[in-house]
């Protein structure tokens, strides 16, 4: 048995933490893939900042690893993806329950530094196709008996360049990049960046 909370129970406790994390009552939407459970997109809107924070639930059910394992390791790591734009975007949702369910359906485990390529615009004229990931920007969600805590990354948009670039050199000297170029990440609309050029 993964955790004494089961499947349902373990979701419940991260939306609970979600909202006390980002505020009540999120917009929700549901995906649902051929073979495995379904993704919830909950959408948390700061009306003073005007940043939408776009967090999967569902991933976290089970415990990342060979999906093909008939009996999956308890103490595996669990995750969720959390995606932040100001002003916000339409036609993200399907994008960001794909690249949630990679555990479930590719064996992928969710951490820092990993990239998730979609090959296609993460919405409808993005610029965007593939993620980075960023190491939690909130607590942990801690789970009863012998499973991990949920961890939150931060998925943040990358161009197909920038994809490229981290495969050669990794997330850290793009997430330098930017700092160097004052790139805002959570603008839907910023330009690219070639560290390339200037290393």
């Amino acid at each position: 048995m993964d955790s004494p909370l089961g499947d349902a129970g373990v979701l419940e406790k991260v939306r609970e933490h979600l909202v006390g994390q980002f505020g009540p009552d999120p917009q929700e939407a549901s995906v649902t893939f051929l073979g495995a459970p379904p993704i919830r997109i909950l959408r948390f809107v700061d009306i003073e900042t005007g940043v939408v924070r776009y967090v999967s639930l569902g991933c976290s059910a089970n415990p990342m690893g060979d999906p093909s394992a008939l009996v999956p390791d308890p103490t595996a790591p669990r995750a969720e993806l959390s995606l932040v734009l100001r002003g916000g975007v339409d036609g993200l949702v399907r994008a960001l329950a794909v690249m949630a369910s990679t555990p479930m359906i590719e064996g992928l485990v969710l951490q820092a530094g990993a990239l998730i390529d979609l090959g296609e615009p993460l919405w409808p004229g993005a610029a965007f196709t593939a993620v980075v990931l960023r190491e939690p920007e909130i607590p942990v969600v801690e789970l009863p008996g012998e499973a991990a805590p949920v961890e939150v990354f931060r998925a943040v948009p990358v161009t197909h360049t920038e994809a490229a670039w981290v495969r050669m050199k990794g997330a850290a000297e793009l997430e330098e990049a930017w700092a160097e170029a004052g790139i805002d990440v959570s603008d839907p609309g910023r330009s690219a960046v070639n560290p390339g050029r200037s290393r």
